[in-house]
């Protein structure tokens, strides 16, 4: 005799079940994508939390968390949702500011910018304008190109 709640059965359609078998078993899936997707599956299959956990080797609450959404929300169910936090202070055109000023010019009486140096020309803290230049891959300091100093006493 079973004991404990009643789980819904898990029914798929034949587009269901091809979506998911194709998370499941390709190769480009996000790892954490194809194993929800062997989750539901398992499910589909008339299989309880206990032993779908103990099949796929995993724990009973993750299973009967992705049955939950799935049942709730079917495929789009098994995605991330969208992580809190602050909303974005600064906006892509000030970013491409950043870009173009770093590219195109030059602070006056130096060879190049440095972050401190920019971030005083342009009102952003130096972290900020140190992120920017990271997720662009730029490195004034590292020019391929010979630059002459403009130091009067430079020999």
């Amino acid at each position: 005799m079973r004991t404990g709640r009643p789980k819904q059965p898990v029914i798929l359609s034949a587009e269901e079940r091809e979506r998911l078998e194709s998370m499941a078993h390709r190769a480009r899936s996000q790892p954490l994508l194809a194993r929800r997707a062997r989750v539901v599956l398992a499910c589909a299959e008339g299989l309880d939390n206990q032993a779908a956990a103990k099949k796929l080797r995993c724990s009973k609450g993750m299973v009967g968390k992705w049955r939950a959404r799935f049942l709730k929300a079917r495929l789009e169910g098994l995605y991330d949702e969208p992580r809190p936090g602050a909303p974005r202070k600064i906006g892509d055109d000030q970013i491409e500011q950043i870009v173009i000023q770093t590219l195109e010019s030059t602070p006056r009486g130096q060879t190049h910018w440095s972050t401190r140096e920019l971030a005083k020309a342009s009102g952003l803290s130096r972290m900020t304008i140190s992120r920017i230049w990271r997720a662009f891959g730029l490195q004034p300091h590292r020019s391929e190109t010979f630059k002459l100093s403009p130091d009067p006493l430079l020999v």
